[in-house]
């Protein structure tokens, strides 16, 4: 899968899972916290992609995952 379609469904799944509305543009310097997301939001996020893509991340890299384009790249990474 390519950088264009992780990015994709990463957006797609992070505004599934944080129920966010329509005036909310996401890309890749989206910040998660500054969706409003609390760390019991963050998790089933990270449970959601880990299903969504069949993986599981690292979980010293939870922790320093911030924006979706992070996101992103530890999902590429671990592809």
């Amino acid at each position: 899968m390519d950088r264009d379609a992780i990015l994709a469904k990463v957006i797609e799944v992070v505004d599934d899972t944080l129920s966010l509305g329509s005036d909310v543009t996401l890309d890749e310097g989206t910040n998660l916290k500054e969706l409003g997301a609390d760390s019991f939001d963050l998790l089933e996020l990270v449970t959601a992609l880990e299903d969504e893509f069949s993986m599981t991340f690292d979980d010293d890299a939870v922790g320093t995952i911030a924006t979706v384009g992070q996101v992103v790249d530890a999902i590429a990474a671990a592809q």
